[in-house]
């Protein structure tokens, strides 16, 4: 059956296109877009012919920057993005196990710097709300986890546990652990620790709420940055149980620091290997591996980002891979045809993020390359510069710079560089292209947010006149793209995935609102009425006939 919508305005993904007013679908591809009466025309007689009443017509959402597995676990966890205060975040978690008196463990998410005294969060605060079991909770950025004495004693955290490379467990003044591990000190020991209790049966069914949630909110492809073996055994399941997932998934194998040169380069043999192997079984317009993902420095808000010069309070940080470890690294999976994908939120790691692009050229010579550097919270004019003349894509998410959260970011950095954060007119000035994504979970995966955010430079979590540098801000069809086609094109997503052209994928959205010719503060209310993939309707807000 051919579809036709008409009566709305339709975006086709490109910024610089005209929008149109109509579009006819069939057999799971885009067959017409244009003025109501050629698509209709070339629809036919025997087309249905839907009147969306001036909704917004876009192509779906592409995620360009997500964690799946860990997104759906995070929406299982007790949320705390919005606790104020220590004793908000405690009289949270004895909530949760008063509701929960049968569980083993508990889990937090999104617990924010601001909440807690002096940002230095220790095992004896969560003790006082809950010491009985496990605690775990993931901070805001998810570069840190905050646990209590019980999830200690159960890792087998001591004075004699090494700090990992690129990570530290904090100490007191006895060497004891505090119960807060920044950086890659969370990855090898906390989330190894997850991954001991939970079952495959609940990772399944965290990629399954993942795949839901992004639906209901318009996502249509997303980029997975950190995949791993456990990431990896979850989607194959998915894969082998339904033969194809909701809607295509590219992902990055995370590369970590490990102070062997030999191990690292043998990290990138075996992404390559899984490359490979997903690509043999299973059908890549629905997963595949794009590339291999860098964590080269921390974040601000805890004083990990790697700067150019020492944050307010003196101090610095080294970057999580310096460029003379991950150089070979880089070299290694540039020649076996995998994108980088670089996370560089301070100036000087989006340096180094550079110089490694630059040396795969030295060492491999000219070819396509599509490298990406996520984040550039904080970066220079001359990392610009580079990365329009090296065709470096910025991966950028708004709703990382929400003016709610952003208090504790700025005191870290403390001098100009605390107003010249996420230069977005910078970047469009220098035409780099900039694809939109939220990090979930680290921040709001609400595409809604991401846009209000992006188009008004004010906060979507408490709604208000304060913003944080509006000349920074996009235009509709600017942050649009963004968060369609330039967000398809830097994941490696092709056959129409992020655009609205005739022959392609049939993947769009409609929406209740539109941003051309909407109010701002309604874009807050937005909800998607239906998100389509390859021609079928996989969610229909329930207000919606039909």
């Amino acid at each position: 059956m051919t579809t036709v919508f008409t009566n709305a305005t339709v975006f086709t993904g490109d910024e610089h296109s005209p929008l149109a007013e109509a579009v006819a679908l069939d057999a799971g591809r885009v067959l017409a877009v244009g003025d109501r009466e050629s698509v209709v025309a070339a629809a036919g007689p025997d087309a249905e012919v839907t009147d969306l009443g001036g909704a917004l017509v876009t192509p779906g959402i592409v995620e360009a920057h997500t964690h799946l597995a860990m997104f759906g676990q995070a929406l299982d966890k007790v949320q705390l993005r919005d606790c104020t205060s220590l004793e908000q975040i405690q009289d949270r978690l004895r909530q949760a196990r008063k509701e929960q008196p049968d569980a083993e463990y508990l889990l937090g998410a999104s617990w924010m710097f601001e909440a807690v005294p002096g940002g230095e969060p220790t095992a004896a605060m969560i003790d006082e709300a809950v010491a009985d079991i496990p605690v775990v909770l993931d901070s805001n950025d998810v570069h840190s986890t905050w646990v209590n004495t019980a999830a200690l004693n159960a890792m087998g955290i001591d004075a004699t546990t090494p700090d990992p490379p690129g990570g530290r467990i904090v100490r007191d003044s006895t060497g004891a652990a505090t119960g807060f591990f920044l950086e890659s000190a969370a990855i090898e020991y906390v989330w190894a620790y997850l991954d001991e209790i939970t079952t495959d049966e609940d990772r399944d069914r965290f990629l399954d709420l993942a795949f839901a949630t992004y639906l209901e909110t318009g996502v249509t492809a997303a980029t997975d940055m950190a995949l791993g073996e456990t990431e990896l055994a979850t989607f194959l399941r998915r894969l082998e149980r339904d033969g194809r997932l909701p809607f295509p998934v590219s992902a990055h194998w995370l590369l970590r620091p490990t102070g062997d040169p030999e191990a690292d380069l043998a990290a990138v043999a075996r992404a390559a290997e899984v490359r490979d192997l997903v690509a043999e079984r299973f059908d890549t317009d629905s997963f595949r591996i794009t590339g291999v993902k860098f964590i080269l420095d921390g974040v601000i808000d805890a004083c990990t980002a790697a700067m150019r010069a020492p944050y307010a309070d003196g101090s610095n940080a080294e970057p999580i891979w310096s460029f003379e470890t991950a150089a070979p690294v880089a070299v290694a999976a540039d020649a076996a045809g995998l994108q980088l994908a670089m996370h560089a939120i301070g100036d000087r790691a989006s340096e180094i993020a550079l110089d490694l692009v630059e040396e795969c050229v030295r060492v491999n010579g000219p070819k396509i390359r599509t490298p990406r550097i996520e984040h550039l919270e904080s970066c220079t004019e001359a990392t610009i510069r580079r990365m329009a003349a090296l065709g470096v894509t910025a991966s950028m998410q708004p709703v990382h710079c929400d003016p709610a959260i952003m208090g504790n970011w700025k005191a870290m950095l403390g001098d100009e560089r605390a107003e010249t954060g996420f230069p977005w007119q910078r970047f469009r000035e220098a035409e780099v292209p900039i694809a939109l994504g939220t990090d979930a979970p680290t921040a709001p995966h609400e595409a809604a947010h991401n846009l209000f955010i992006a188009l008004t430079t004010r906060s979507a979590l408490e709604p208000g006149p304060a913003d944080y540098h509006p000349e920074r801000a996009f235009t509709p069809a600017q942050a649009l793209d963004g968060l369609t086609r330039a967000g398809a094109q830097a994941g490696g997503f092709t056959d129409g995935v992020g655009e609205i052209v005739p022959g392609g994928r049939a993947n769009l959205i409609v929406v209740s609102v539109d941003p051309f010719t909407g109010a701002r503060d309604e874009l807050l209310d937005t909800r998607v009425l239906r998100t389509i993939v390859d021609g079928d309707v996989l969610w229909r807000d329930p207000a919606v006939e039909g």
